[in-house]
């Protein structure tokens, strides 16, 4: 496949990840104040405490972090992560603003944006872009500190959890963690689903 054409179609699926992830956000948990990770969490209160809307609040804090960490991730991987939360945060505040919620049932609501922000992710990671947050800062320790970058990742989106929930309910750290759960576990399956390999035909000329 040519370099222009296998760019364009890797493009393409990190745009539609990144729509089905603002989906799951912006139509699903969000309205009902559950974060999505640390960076969610973290628009979630912005939006709670000073009116932000959730997609720009994504938008800033998802920039701040990957300008902090363009050393580390290399230019290529931040201009297709900025593109990809770009259109999540995009697609998050269109749908907060212009989209009446399917249900009101928040258990329901989880459940359908936590496939669907798995499936987004999912497709992001496959096309080898991140999609951003605070696993940009949890890269940063750990290569700081010469550790597994999931021990940071842990502690900062849990320490994020904890204080959204004392500021806005505490309900909300169950509701983040089944979320996580949920999410993770489609990331995981979709992300080790094999590609399918297609066959080339080639026609078979008789000699005459």
């Amino acid at each position: 496949m040519p370099p222009f054409t296998y760019g364009l179609k890797k493009m393409s699926w990190v745009m539609i990840g990144s729509f089905i992830q603002g989906i799951g956000m912006g139509e699903f948990l969000f309205p009902h104040d559950i974060p999505s990770g640390g960076a969610g969490g973290l628009t979630v209160l912005f939006h709670y405490l000073f009116h932000i809307p959730t997609g720009i609040a994504l938008w800033l804090l998802n920039t701040s972090m990957l300008l902090i960490g363009l050393r580390y991730l290399g230019l290529s991987n931040v201009l297709g992560t900025l593109a990809g939360f770009s259109v999540t945060s995009a697609t998050v505040y269109f749908f907060e603003t212009n989209v009446a919620m399917p249900s009101t049932n928040e258990w329901i609501d989880l459940v359908c944006g936590s496939v669907l922000l798995g499936t987004g992710i999912a497709l992001l990671l496959r096309n080898g872009v991140s999609n951003g947050g605070i696993g940009v800062i949890a890269l940063i320790l750990s290569r700081k500190k010469n550790i597994d970058p999931g021990k940071p990742l842990f502690w900062i989106n849990a320490s994020i959890f904890v204080l959204t929930a004392y500021i806005i309910e505490w309900k909300i750290i169950i509701l983040a963690i089944c979320s996580q759960w949920i999410s993770t576990r489609i990331v995981g399956y979709l992300f080790q689903l094999e590609r399918p390999h297609l066959t080339t035909f080639k026609p078979q000329w008789r000699k005459k």
